[in-house]
């Protein structure tokens, strides 16, 4: 048992050296170059509107802030902020409507079923009424774009997605956990895991034209992509496009974009003040939290994502480390 597993061990020591070295090669060679952006550009009008989805369950301690920090920095007017609510969670619900104040520029959507369902299950209720409202107001969003309730988002993130889903369907900007001082080693670590995957594996994901696993925070989806996916979702008997039976939907929806053909980009870019534009987030601080959330990311991408997806078909695609989910 022990030769067995100390070879798989030395596979995976190959597979990560391999990564180091594409990620050098791309550095030395000037590839892996990290763009600006002025701020001018980072608040202009969107190309197109965007439609940013919250799915939201007993977060009344933090969701109010969330959103008035994102209406606050986003100086945009062409975009619609949803937030899935639900009726038995009253607390989750009055803290949103504070913080939207009497912005026009956000919906507070309430699920017809009572709480808790899934995190998917909540954004289908959301993607559902950004339908009715292109149906119901003549318009089409161009991009759709995942947040989770406590995300504190970059005043140019949609500005730099709404650019790049130009000549992209999918992308996903860095997540930038917070520094937890009460809890550096439980909390500390997801700056240590973020760092590798958002400042190096995705890198070299990117330029190797691998799948980009979406973290469901700070990603955008091009309308288009996300309209096919739905459809082919609602053949199967689905009720939109994150499939709700999966505990990684969002990991699972980036790497269904390149599945269908689609074109995904992971971007670093920092602002006119060196900031990199990334969504910064609190990670949980206690190991029952952590270790049940670590469970979810592993079961959902190790063991749901190979049996819903297979194997890659593309050598660059297989077994590289991925950006894992972001929030809770």
């Amino acid at each position: 048992m022990l030769l067995f597993t100390a070879f798989w061990f030395l596979v995976g020591a190959v597979d990560d050296m391999a990564l180091d070295l594409c990620w050098i090669w791309l550095k030395l060679t000037g590839k892996a170059r990290t763009e600006r952006i002025s701020h001018e550009r980072g608040s202009a009008p969107l190309e197109g509107r965007a439609a940013i989805l919250i799915a939201a369950w007993q977060e009344e301690q933090v969701i109010g802030h969330t959103v008035h920090h994102a209406l606050s920095v986003w100086q945009q007017d062409d975009f619609t902020l949803y937030v899935g609510c639900y009726g038995n969670d009253p607390a989750t619900v009055s803290a949103a409507m504070a913080g939207a104040g009497n912005d026009p520029r956000i919906r507070v959507v309430i699920h017809e079923n009572a709480g808790p369902t899934t995190k998917a299950d909540c954004l289908n209720r959301l993607y559902t009424a950004l339908c009715d409202d292109e149906r119901r107001y003549g318009y089409r969003f161009k991009s759709v774009v995942l947040h989770d309730s406590e995300d504190m988002v970059h005043p140019a993130e949609l500005a730099v997605i709404d650019s790049a889903l130009s000549s992209a369907d999918f992308v996903q900007l860095p997540v930038r956990p917070e520094p937890q001082p009460h809890s550096r080693w439980v909390g500390g670590h997801y700056s240590d895991e973020f760092t590798e995957a958002h400042a190096k594996s995705l890198v070299v994901r990117d330029a190797l034209g691998a799948a980009i696993p979406a973290a469901g925070v700070a990603c955008g989806f091009s309308r288009d992509i996300l309209a096919l996916i739905a459809e082919r979702r609602r053949a199967e008997g689905g009720a939109g496009p994150f499939a709700a039976e999966c505990l990684t939907e969002d990991y699972e929806l980036g790497v269904l974009v390149w599945r269908e053909g689609g074109h995904s980009r992971f971007l670093r870019i920092r602002d006119e003040d060196a900031q990199l534009v990334a969504t910064r987030a609190y990670f949980p601080a206690s190991l029952a939290n952590s270790v049940r959330q670590k469970t979810r990311w592993m079961h959902g991408i190790a063991f749901q994502g190979w049996d819903r997806l297979g194997w890659a078909t593309k050598f660059s695609d297989w077994g590289w480390p991925c950006a894992i989910g972001g929030g809770r």
